[in-house]
């Protein structure tokens, strides 16, 4: 857990924090629309497969911009 704390202060110091958040969204909001495709538009039988997408997405698209704005400080 330590690695992972240095690894945000250390990209906090740069630029990046910006394009860094962003492109965690929108691989987050790919992957919310990549498991309510599988939801809704095939016959899958493991229904776990699009629901840990879905949770996955949502996941990547709130957590790293509060990350982000808990170490800024």
């Amino acid at each position: 857990m330590d690695e992972a704390l240095e690894a945000a202060e250390a990209v906090e110091g740069t630029e990046l924090e910006g394009p860094l958040v962003m492109l965690f969204r929108v691989i987050g909001a790919i992957m919310i629309l990549a498991g309510l495709g599988l939801w809704l538009f095939t016959e899958m039988t493991l229904l776990w497969v699009p629901a840990l997408l879905v949770v996955v997405g949502i996941v990547l698209v709130t957590i790293p911009g509060i990350a982000f704005e808990l170490l800024g400080g």
